[in-house]
C-alpha cells in the first residue's frame, strides 16, 4: 500500500509523527525507567507501566469508586476506565473532578479510557452524532485527569470496504477534537471487525490522518484474532503506540473462532509475551500495559484475587522479558 508523495521526506514525516521506532532516543528511554523504578513505585515495571482496564473487573458489578480503590490496593498505578462508568458517576450525582482528585491521590494516572463513539462511519449523520458523543466522553475524561481516550471502529465493524483515506481524515477531525478538549484518541484496531481487523490498516490510517498526536491501541487478543501477529510491533516507536492491552489467550479455539471469554492472564496462554515485551522495549518510548480479560471463570473468583493476580502475572511477565 503505498502513501502519496509529501513534501517532507518518508522518513522525516515519519519521525515527525512519532511512529519510527528510531524516533525515540536513548536517553529518554533511559530516564523512563529510572522515573519507573524504585519500592515508590511498584506499578512500574523498566520502561512499562502496570495499569488496570476495568474490563476486568466487570463481571462482578462494581462501581467505579470500587474499582478505583482495589486498583490501587493491588498494587497498579495506572488504570483505564470505561466511558458508561464515568457517565454513570456524574448522573448518580458524583463530582468527576472529585473522583479525579481520588484517583490522584491514590497515586493512580488515568492513561486512558475506553469509549465506542462512532466517529469513522460513513453515515454523515451517525457520524456527526459520533463526534458529539465523543466531545462528550473526552469531556468527561478530561475531568478525571484522563490522558487518552480508545477510538475503535465502532458501528463500522459489520460491513467490510471502509475507505482508508476517508477514515484517516475522521480520524484527523477526532484528533482535532481531542486537541481542544486536552485527551489524545488512540485509534484502535479490533480483531473482530470487518475494518481496522488489522495492525497495517490502523497504522496507515494514524499515518495518513497527519496529525503529530495520532497514535494507535494494540491489544495481543485483537493482534491474534485479527491476524496481524506481533512482528509489525519493531517497526512502530513507544510514542505510537502508548497503550497496549496485556492479555494472553489459549491455542485453541483458532482465530477465526475464538472470542473475548477466552481471555487469559498474560504468561497463562500461548501469546509470544518474551518477544513482544522484548520488542516494545527496544523501540524505546513508555508503554502503559493495561490488563484488559472479559474471563468468565474469573468473575466467578475473588475480585480482589483477579486484579493481584493479573498485576502479578504481568510483573512476573515483563521480569521474565528484560530479565
Amino acid at each position: 500500500m503505498n502513501l502519496p508523495s509529501e513534501n517532507l521526506s518518508r522518513r522525516a514525516a515519519l519521525s515527525k509523527a512519532g511512529f519510527l521506532a528510531g524516533a525515540a532516543t536513548i536517553s529518554g528511554a533511559l530516564s523512563v525507567n529510572a522515573a519507573n523504578s524504585g519500592p515508590e513505585n511498584s506499578g512500574g515495571a523498566g520502561s512499562f507501566v502496570l495499569c488496570l482496564n476495568t474490563a476486568t473487573l466487570r463481571g462482578f458489578k462494581m462501581s467505579l469508586v470500587d474499582e478505583i480503590e482495589l486498583a490501587a490496593k493491588t498494587g497498579y498505578r495506572a488504570i483505564e476506565p470505561w466511558i458508561d462508568k464515568i457517565h454513570r458517576h456524574a448522573a448518580d450525582g458524583g463530582s468527576l473532578k472529585d473522583l479525579g482528585k481520588r484517583i490522584s491521590d491514590l497515586g493512580l494516572v488515568v492513561e486512558s479510557a475506553i469509549g465506542f463513539a462512532q466517529f469513522i462511519v460513513d453515515d454523515d449523520a451517525l457520524r456527526a452524532k459520533g463526534l458529539e458523543q465523543a466531545r462528550l466522553d473526552m469531556d468527561a475524561v478530561a475531568q478525571i485527569g484522563g490522558r487518552r481516550i480508545a477510538a475503535p471502529p465502532a458501528g463500522a465493524t459489520k460491513e467490510p470496504g471502509l475507505d482508508l483515506r476517508k477514515a484517516a481524515e475522521r480520524y484527523r477531525a477526532l484528533l482535532e477534537l481531542g486537541d481542544q478538549m486536552g485527551v489524545i484518541p488512540e485509534l484502535e484496531l479490533w480483531g473482530h471487525s470487518k475494518n481496522l481487523r488489522r495492525l497495517n490498516e490502523a497504522v496507515f490510517v494514524a499515518l495518513e490522518s497527519r496529525h503529530a498526536k495520532a497514535c494507535v491501541l494494540a491489544d495481543l487478543f485483537h493482534l491474534h484474532k485479527g491476524g496481524s501477529g506481533f512482528e509489525g510491533l519493531r517497526l512502530l516507536s513507544g510514542a505510537a503506540l502508548p497503550v497496549i492491552h496485556m492479555n494472553d489467550y489459549p491455542a485453541q479455539p483458532l482465530p477465526d473462532e475464538i472470542d473475548d471469554s477466552f481471555r487469559v492472564f498474560p504468561g497463562d496462554g500461548v501469546a509470544p509475551l518474551t518477544d513482544i515485551l522484548r520488542t516494545l522495549h527496544a523501540t524505546g518510548g513508555r508503554n502503559v500495559l493495561s490488563l484488559e480479560l472479559f474471563n468468565r471463570e474469573y468473575w466467578k473468583r475473588d475480585a480482589v484475587w483477579v486484579a493481584r493476580t493479573g498485576f502479578e502475572k504481568m510483573q512476573a511477565a515483563v521480569a521474565k522479558a528484560l530479565g
